[in-house]
């Protein structure tokens, strides 16, 4: 007679088939069962046709992916553990030694350290450009660059460049060109489809997105993806992400599922709000810039109004404020202490409000000639109401009045 513990183990019975229901079902699994010994010698991941391992993909990673799919019109999706780590992937399969990556001076900062940490100790090397000058870009590229980053808008000082003429220069040349889709998140505009109605498909070649942000929306998990429209691209992609051994929890995979439905409506929500407070801020006298893609003064107003939805749902929940040099550094962090709604945190896309200051001095290589002088503060702006965040603002500026 089989004992016990071997057959709760071994138990025979299986579920019925046809079960549906609003969510998908969480699959968690490292070992992944087999048939037949033919079955485990002809199963193939790479194409989703099947299942061989818990790292190559379950039920609920391929179902996230392929929605993460049709929200930025990609067409193959791969998952990693962070945005950071979707950025170091994409590094790893399409740069090696004695090659030459550009990047954006207003990057995200840890793919700049990542860029002059490891990639260059692998001999690997790299170039900062001036977001906002295309031509800077184009004199900066060479027989070795092989990859070109770019970002809309750019971290912390939020400028928008003219990524349609970035992405022409890097097509001219044939060299991949990758786009940092955070903030935009496939909702502002279409990253392989930038001009739908005048110059159909052109686009980047890959999305690289901080899931982290706003499918997640909870601030409660880390996560990225890199998407692209590329086979041979993202088979070279899913390779060095199956050799470094990646991958995402099925309970995390889970609730970013969850949370895509009303991504949309949160998204808009975190536009209308940071609209409105960043054009109150702009009245404030504290503040000798504030930097918005939507604020007609902010740094490529432009090239965002001509790529992003002029309505709520284009602009995303970020606004950053250059604070007058009349008031000192420890007054400014003062100001940020004294905010109560907005929290002090890194991170952006959740329900809580949250700002960081920032020394921009020790993030560029040098002061934009774009910027005011003075110290950069970032506020994420999250769900709670508008008044209440603005008031919350009004009590924090009386540390600086």
């Amino acid at each position: 007679m089989t004992q016990l513990t071997t057959t709760l183990i071994h138990h025979p019975y299986v579920p019925p088939t046809g079960f549906d229901a609003p969510q998908p079902g969480v699959f968690k699994a490292s070992t992944v069962f087999f048939p037949s010994v033919a079955a485990m010698r002809s199963r193939e991941w790479k194409d989703k046709s099947a299942y061989t391992y818990g790292l190559h993909g379950t039920p609920t990673t391929y179902a996230l992916e392929e929605r993460l799919c049709t929200l930025e019109g990609g067409l193959q999706c791969v998952l990693a553990p962070s945005g950071l780590s979707a950025v170091a992937l994409v590094a790893l399969s399409l740069l090696k030694s004695g090659d030459e990556v550009l990047i954006p001076d207003n990057a995200y900062g840890p793919n700049k350290a990542l860029t002059e940490g490891e990639l260059k100790s692998w001999g690997i090397t790299h170039r900062y450009y001036d977001p906002m000058d295309p031509q800077d870009l184009a004199s900066k590229l060479s027989e070795r660059t092989q990859l070109v980053w770019v970002e809309a808008a750019g971290s912390v000082t939020l400028e928008f460049p003219d990524l349609v003429e970035q992405v022409r220069i890097c097509k001219r040349k044939g060299v991949h060109v990758v786009l940092d889709n955070t903030w935009g998140a496939g909702l502002a505009f279409q990253p392989f489809n930038l001009l739908p109605d005048t110059e159909s498909g052109l686009g980047v070649d890959l999305s690289v997105h901080a899931l982290t942000k706003y499918p997640s929306g909870g601030g409660d998990v880390l996560m990225g993806s890199v998407i692209t429209r590329d086979p041979a691209l993202h088979l070279q992609i899913k390779l060095t992400h199956m050799r470094l051994g990646l991958g995402v929890g099925a309970n995390d995979a889970e609730n970013v599922l969850r949370a895509l439905p009303s991504m949309a409506l949160r998204y808009q929500a975190h536009d209308q709000a940071t609209r409105a407070l960043a054009q109150w801020c702009d009245n404030q006298p504290e503040f000798a810039q504030v930097l918005h893609p939507a604020l007609a003064a902010s740094p490529g107003h432009a090239h965002w109004k001509s790529l992003c939805k002029n309505g709520p749902g284009g602009a995303a929940g970020l606004f950053s404020v250059v604070v007058d040099t009349r008031f000192t550094q420890a007054q400014v962090d003062a100001f940020c202490d004294a905010l109560q709604l907005f929290r002090l945190g890194y991170s952006w896309g959740g329900p809580i409000s949250l700002v960081v200051p920032y020394e921009l001095e020790t993030m560029r290589s040098g002061w934009p000639k774009h910027l005011a002088r003075g110290t950069v503060v970032r506020f994420a702006v999250g769900l709670e109401a508008m008044e209440d965040l603005r008031a919350d603002i009004e009590q924090a500026l009386q540390h600086l009045r």
